[in-house]
């Protein structure tokens, strides 16, 4: 069975999402952030979380340098942030908008939860890099509304 790439996509946008945008300064880069809205847990026990990355993405080379990132989920308060660092080739974070964090990486200002991760893993997925992470640090604004994403549109929880 062969499947349509964009009917595929079409079909993997029913299924509605948080916005997160992925930061990290490496060794010889600029603080920089990603918006992704690939992430998921993978385990308490250790405390893991995933993400992916394309394989022709402009920031790959620097986040396979990157020891340390941080999942930044966005508030719905956020969208100007997601669209900004959703940009090709313009991804350096702006110095009002993060703080470094224990781990070392940027952490967003404002988020409903960040995670400062320790690089665990990557694996190859298609056209993707899976990223998983070690949760080192969090912090979590209870109550806060997420950015959500749901077949092409931002959308906000009720």
């Amino acid at each position: 069975m062969s499947l349509d790439p964009r009917e595929f996509r079409n079909a993997l946008g029913q299924f509605p999402t948080g916005v997160c945008v992925i930061s990290a300064n490496p060794e010889g880069y600029k603080p920089f952030g990603m918006t992704v809205n690939s992430f998921a847990s993978v385990s308490l026990d250790p405390a893991l979380v995933l993400w992916s990355l394309r394989n022709d993405s402009e920031c790959l080379d620097a986040f396979n340098k990157a020891k340390t990132f941080t999942v930044n989920v966005l508030a719905s308060d956020q969208l100007a942030l997601s669209n900004l660092y959703a940009q090709q080739n313009d991804h350096n974070l702006v110095a009002s908008h993060y703080r470094i964090g224990k781990s070392g990486a940027p952490v967003l200002r404002g988020c409903v939860t960040t995670f400062e991760c320790e690089m665990w893993a990557r694996y190859e997925g298609g056209d993707h890099i899976i990223v998983v992470g070690k949760v080192i640090e969090m912090e979590t604004k209870l109550g806060a509304k997420p950015l959500v994403f749901h077949a092409g549109q931002y959308r906000e929880l009720r």
